[in-house]
């Protein structure tokens, strides 16, 4: 039969596509094909949001139109065939307005890098879609709920914001929310009514803001069937399973499916990447007896290829025997995230298990409830229990088909119990994370009339997850405990029972926390029947861990800012410059300017050894990959060239590894080829020949380094000076901690927009290379040193970056180079765009360090002298690695130690170079003070707040630790936030209320610390320039790159209040009318790089002088003017200015004074968290902070910086595992393994604080920086759940106890790793709690 051709539709457009590979994703087409760019790539797996588009669907028989958010990264393009899409620009943009979606993320401040926030956008949309389209629904409201408003973007990642301004633009759509709970913003201003509140925010009418299918395609849609033509799309539409097992047949006339694939939504290449090229696609979704769903008294049945939230759906609906049904859908809202739950079906989530052993959690409900599936093979009907099917023969690799599957009723009778409950413990309560482990329990129960206790009549006990092959029944614990009288011995026996029965695979992670995992959810699940000696299915556990979604409790915070009018508009809380356009997704990345044709790309082959000589680089067969065109390695540089990637203050690094690599991760060669896919394929495809023989043994860890003296000389002027005398402080101590040992890994960027550059030939042996680098003048004289060509043949313009945080300072120049030298070779344009695994390998991160430090201290806590050793590795080249001495003791000297020394070595390793991220040196510093506190204040059996503020510095001592670089008296503002945080967090009556709630509840313990921090920061020499134009509008070029961190803001405001100073008339519009211009090395030399947290202060003062030279130019014009004239508006002066020649370009060259270069910057934070002991999940319910900004150039800027930072530090602090291999290569490839901050992991309640000092009279107009201290804040959540942690200890050891008396038990002293993930505070906690609980009640 022949078929139709692919014909969709894009934002209302149409669009008709005659051939192409069946592979090509949505993502491709748009960003390549169309003029649509606000889809992003970040993760490329379907974990991140920044890809999803609305997928629209019209049913021709019900004249319905269904429409859903799904991944364009994973959804393929002809899987879309009469479908119409819509993308955040096509929502509304700059040319027909922006959405009111847009217009409230600009407004409420929720937009910073901007490269996340056109999928936040959809995936808000999505949810009020879905809240107009439910009015028929009986089980959901018809309008949006705040909770849902929240939970709609809980798979969407950001690193910028700290989430807390988007959850609150999307709660600003919900019915129910309470307008004055909303935060910061800058339609409304605090004690404003709610009316005017609700009038000024920017109206929202589903009627007319939602999308409309367009008639074109209906009309299509109602003539032809959705078929295309097999021949030119290699794809098949089956419309019946009879149709689909022919097509089977005749299609691979083998026992295998050969190169078939069948696909609904494609969400498992997220996780299974393909390295597989398929001849043919099925799609499967539109046969009928695939995609029903029935219910009868029996039960339900779902069929193969109904996607995960139909199933959701069907199974929350109103009914009798829902009780069962209702839970398992529960659980199911937290597998992956609503995207990929819209696309992904029930049939690939049991195939995948089944076959690929999946970690997956339906495989584990379905199991508990005894569900069966239906499945077919050549015309062969088979129905096996879900337990048969797990071990079957996997299905993937015959023609077997999974039909559907049935799902039982299960229903007490009046004399018994039926309960049923579900459990998974994953770093993310909804967002998209892998379980450790889950497990589903189904129980029939009744009383026993002599003893009333309650006896186990039936169960199923089904765990899954845990690193065994798939999902598994523990039967014998379920016939132990079956036709017993529940009791704590009984319950003792089954969980020494089970521990035998989970057995993780050998490689598998944390394989005795995942016992103790299933130790836990048993104990949870049978426990308050013993206690209560009856059930209730609708129980409050005996723990918050098992369900935190069903009552999740709504983000709140509060902020306080001071705006300030005395520098208008400076000081204002000005919308951020383009945050509307970043939200419609039209503000344009490195990757979205459109490709020229014959574009070529690239991808890097790198190193997978740490020392070994290179033998050859090339593809498996020696078969060139389709597509390739070149290798390019170090023979490719130019003769009169240099092999060099990077320069930084202290050296060079090499582009290309030459005839030896010297790490795992170094770059080995770029393969150039027609498309990214096919060089992505093609570097994966890449065999590289290592020779180990006649090299020598790497170094691989820092006391390898120190004992081969592999070392980096840090300059004198790099190297910290101690203070005072250590022996005499020693001396002085009543006690001494000695020798204690401490480790500190790594963390990755997680920018959202990877690495990325575009190359371009020009005339004259000439290129132009678009960079998303924080250095393009560096940049720009790596390129030229690489090539052998002079600086001014080498333009690098950079607009914005999708979040740098120090990632894209030094590592971006390979990346640039790289492109910039193949483009040259090829003589073609080259673009690169690295993908996530391989910019986490290249990357390098944070540096880890050994410290070992000992400290005295006297009786009263007052310190008098730390001794501390740090091994700091720097990977194989130096990097900015030298910094990180002076900036770890920097952030250090925070204490009064009395006196402090210190050896600091800087370890030169076969491990991945490491460079700057936000905070770098200045957070270990910080934080190792805070463990050295800690232990202090627990060897005394103090409370580890009074400790801290013994401690704190007075003006005196912060001038002995601090020198010069402490400033005036006034400017000491800590010893104030200190007090004034107590106040504002209500500290003290919390410290009682945390104690009390531990005294109450065994099995959750909170913990409540507060932190003060200091961190230095050192001014820059930064040009600018201002150039006012004929029509009166301001062009403006300043050295500093817009990473998100609001740089262009501030300078816009900086400019319009330095130009305003001529006082004329219309001078108040020129916020308005002053444009930012993208960095360009040609125009703007000397521009040094975006770091440092001070570059936008840099590049106001840089604009500020340039304006007050344009003033002093324009007076003479203006006086004359006067002489004449009443008034003078700002276009007349202008005019006359031109007409007269009067310069209006400025360029300045801004230098800071050495005595004001380098400041302090002060904060405090507190916070409180809630650790359950079942599980090790730690639950922020709290945190406040308090930072000085000096007199803030923009309140809302600063604010987003604060939130922001601390968010990537608790991100560093708790959940950012970073492992690596026996060869130093990074484990993490994305996504699925490596889990920065969500929104359903921030904390509960945020507040915070800008003090507006203003006793900074040495600052660009009394300003201090924000980009970067907030980070150390983020040490008092990690410090809290160390308070928690200690208190479960003590219970623990009280439960050892052997006299009954509980009281008296100290703790022993305990580290608490960096990153506190759920099994390494599990682990503390005790992985035998709960066996040594129920012995203790057993045998007391």
């Amino acid at each position: 039969m022949v078929g139709d051709d692919l014909v969709f539709a894009v934002n209302g457009e149409r669009f008709e596509v005659l051939s192409v590979n069946p592979s090509t994703t949505l993502l491709e087409f748009l960003r390549s094909n169309t003029r649509f760019k606000s889809v992003k790539l970040s993760c490329g797996e379907g974990g991140c949001g920044a890809c999803i588009v609305i997928l629209s669907k019209y049913d021709p028989v019900l004249d319905q139109v269904e429409e859903y958010s799904i991944n364009s990264c994973l959804t393929l393009l002809c899987s879309i065939n009469g479908c119409s899409i819509t993308t955040s620009d096509g929502l509304g943009n700059t040319e027909k307005g922006f959405h009111p979606i847009h217009k409230r993320f600009a407004g409420f401040h929720a937009s910073q890098c901007g490269f996340c926030t056109p999928g936040m956008c959809i995936s808000l949309y999505s949810a009020l879609s879905k809240a107009h389209n439910s009015k028929n629904s009986q089980s959901s409201p018809d309008y949006l709920t705040a909770l849902e408003a929240e939970k709609s973007i809980a798979g969407n990642l950001c690193r910028c914001t700290g989430y807390r301004p988007i959850a609150d633009a999307c709660k600003s759509f919900a019915a129910d929310v309470d307008i004055e709970d909303l935060g910061f913003n800058s339609f409304w201003r605090k004690g404003e009514s709610r009316e005017e509140m609700f009038k000024k925010l920017p109206p929202y009418n589903p009627d007319k803001d939602l999308v409309t299918f367009p008639d074109f395609l209906k009309e299509k849609i109602k003539c032809q069937q959705n078929v295309l033509d097999q021949t030119r799309y290699h794809w098949s539409t089956p419309v019946s399973v009879a149709e689909l097992q022919e097509i089977l047949a005749t299609t691979n006339p083998g026992k295998d499916r050969g190169l078939i694939k069948l696909v609904v939504g494609n969400t498992g290449t997220g996780y299974y990447k393909e390295e597989k090229q398929y001849g043919r696609y099925i799609d499967i979704s539109h046969i009928p007896e695939m995609s029903m769903i029935k219910k009868d008294d029996r039960g339900i049945e779902i069929g193969a290829v109904v996607t995960i939230s139909k199933v959701i759906d069907a199974l929350m609906e109103e009914n009798t025997s829902a009780y069962v049904f209702k839970k398992i859908g529960v659980h199911m809202e937290k597998v992956a995230n609503h995207f990929i739950r819209n696309s992904g079906s029930i049939g690939g989530n049991l195939v995948m298990a089944q076959s690929k052993s999946f970690p997956s959690d339906i495989t584990t409900l379905l199991l508990a409830a005894d569900a069966s599936v239906y499945m077919i093979n050549a015309g062969r009907h088979e129905k096996l229990r879900m337990g048969e099917y797990l071990v079957s023969p996997p299905i993937l690799d015959t023609k077997t088909v999974l039909l559907k599957v049935h799902i039982p009723s299960w229903i007490a009778s009046s004399t018994t119990g039926l309960l049923f409950e579900t459990y998974r413990a994953a770093l993310r309560p909804i967002g998209s994370a892998l379980p450790y482990i889950n497990a589903a329990f189904l129980a029939v129960v009744s009383q026993d009339a002599s003893s009333r206790g309650i006896i186990v009549d039936k169960c199923r006990l089904a765990f899954g997850s845990f690193g065994g092959y798939h999902s598994i029944r523990a039967r014998e614990v379920e016939d132990f405990l079956t036709g017993k009288i529940l009791s704590h011995s009984v319950l003792y026996e089954a969980v020494r029972l089970l521990k035998g029965i989970i057995v993780p695979s050998i490689d598998t992670s944390y394989p005795e926390y995942k016992k103790s995992l299933a130790v836990g959810f048993l104990f949870d699940f049978l426990y308050p029947l013993i206690e209560s000696g009856s059930w209730d299915s609708k129980r409050k556990h005996i723990d918050g861990h098992v369900d935190p979604t069903v009552c999740l409790p709504l983000l709140s915070s509060a902020q306080q800012v001071f705006e300030s009018k005395e520098y208008h508009p400076v000081g204002e809380a000005i919308i951020k410059f383009g945050a509307e356009m970043q939200a419609s997704g039209e503000a344009v990345y490195v990757d979205d300017i459109p490709s020229l044709p014959h574009c070529l790309h690239g991808a890097f082959i790198y190193s997978t050894k740490p020392l070994a000589w290179i033998k050859s680089v090339g593809f498996g067969g020696n078969v060139t990959p389709i597509g390739v065109l070149a290798v390019i390695t170090f023979k490719d540089i130019p003769q009169v060239g240099q092999n060099i990637g990077y320069i930084s203050m202290f050296g060079t690094g090499l582009l290309f590894a030459d005839e030896v690599t010297i790490s795992a991760g170094q770059i080995i060669a770029l393969v150039v080829a027609d498309t990214q896919k096919h060089a992505d394929m093609a570097a994966n495809l890449a065999v590289v020949e290592y020779d180990s023989r006649y090299i020598g043994t790497p170094v691989l860890s820092v006391e390898d380094a120190v004992k081969r003296s592999s070392l980096f000389e840090v300059p004198p002027e790099y190297y910290p000076e101690p203070v005072g005398d250590i022996s005499k402080g020693m001396a002085e101590a009543d006690r001494k901690i000695r020798s204690v040992e401490l480790r500190l890994g790594s963390q990755y960027f997680f920018y959202m927009e990877t690495q990325t550059a575009l190359a371009l030939p020009d005339e004259d042996n000439c290129l132009v290379v678009y960079s998303s680098t924080q250095s393009p003048e560096y940049t720009q004289s790596v390129i030229a040193t690489c090539l052998g060509i002079p600086a001014h043949n080498v333009r690098v313009i950079t607009r914005r970056i999708g979040g740098g945080f120090g990632g894209k300072a030094i590592k971006s120049m390979p990346v640039a180079t790289a492109c910039a030298l193949a483009a040259k070779k090829m003589q073609h344009p080259v673009r690169i765009y690295v993908n996530r695994k391989t910019d986490m390998v290249m990357a390098g991160g944070r540096h880890p360090m050994k410290i070992t430090y000992s400290v005295g201290f006297r009786s009263d806590g007052k310190l008098t002298a730390l001794a501390l050793n740090m091994l700091i590795d720097a990977g194989c080249d130096v990097d900015v690695s030298l910094v990180m001495p002076q900036n770890i003791m920097n952030s250090l000297r925070k204490y009064e130690w009395g006196a402090l020394s210190f050896d600091i070595k800087v370890c030169k390793t076969n491990l991945p170079s490491r460079t700057s991220l936000r905070a770098p040196g200045e957070v270990q510093g910080s934080y190792i003070a805070e463990s050295i506190i800690e232990n202090v204040a627990s060897s005394l059996n103090m409370d580890v707040d009074v400790v801290r503020r013994i401690n704190l510095h007075t003006y005196e001592s912060l001038s002995k630790f601090y020198k010069q670089v402490a400033g005036e008296p006034d400017e000491y503002t800590l010893p104030l936030l200190w007090d004034k945080l107590e106040i504002s967090a209500d500290f003290r009556r919390r410290v009682e209320s945390v104690k009390e709630f531990n005294r109450c509840n065994i099995w959750r313990k909170r913990g409540i610390s507060r932190v003060p921090i200091i961190h230095q920061v050192v001014h820059r020499p930064t040009p600018g320039k201002v150039s006012i134009l004929n029509d009166g509008s301001v062009a403006v070029e300043v050295a500093g790159i817009e990473v998100g961190q609001g740089l262009w803001t501030k300078v816009q405001q900086m400019v319009a209040y330095g130009l305003g100073m001529i006082k004329c008339d219309g001078s108040e519009d020129l916020l308005e009318r002053t444009r930012l211009l993208q960095t360009d090395t040609l125009s703007m030399a000397q521009s040094s790089y975006t770091a440092g947290s001070t570059t936008s202060e840099n590049c106001c003062e840089a604009v500020r002088l340039c304006c007050g030279i344009l003033v002093e130019r324009l007076k003479p014009t203006m006086n004359q003017i006067l002489e004449n004239a009443r008034s003078v508006t700002w276009d007349m002066l202008i005019q006359q200015a031109y007409a007269q020649s009067v310069d209006l370009s400025a360029r300045t060259f801004y230098k800071p004074e050495s005595s004001s270069a380098e400041y302090l910057n002060y904060g405090v934070g507190a916070s409180e968290v809630e650790v359950d002991l079942v599980t090790g999940r730690t639950e922020i319910i709290r945190s406040d902070i308090i930072y000085d900004c000096g007199k803030s150039l923009n309140p809302a800027v600063d604010l987003g910086q604060i939130e922001g930072a601390f968010v990537q530090g608790i991100g560093f602090f708790m959940y950012e595992e970073y492992t690596t291999n026996e060869n130093g290569l990074v484990k993490e490839e994305g996504t699925w393994d490596y889990k920065i901050p969500t929104i359903d992991t921030i904390p509960k309640q945020f507040n915070v604080q800008i003090l507006n000092s203003g006793h900074h009279k040495n600052r660009i107009l009394s300003s201090k920086a924000s980009g970067e201290p907030p980070l150390l804040v983020a040490a008092s959540v990690h410090c809290a759940t160390r308070s928690a942690i200690r208190e479960a200890r003590k219970q623990y050891l009280s439960w050892n106890c052997d006299n009954g008396d509980r009281t008296d038990v100290s703790d022993i002293g305990f580290e608490l790793p960096v990153p506190a993930i759920m099994p390494v505070v599990k682990q503390l906690c005790g992985l035998e709690s709960v066996e040594k609980y129920l012995e203790w009640k057993t045998y007391p």
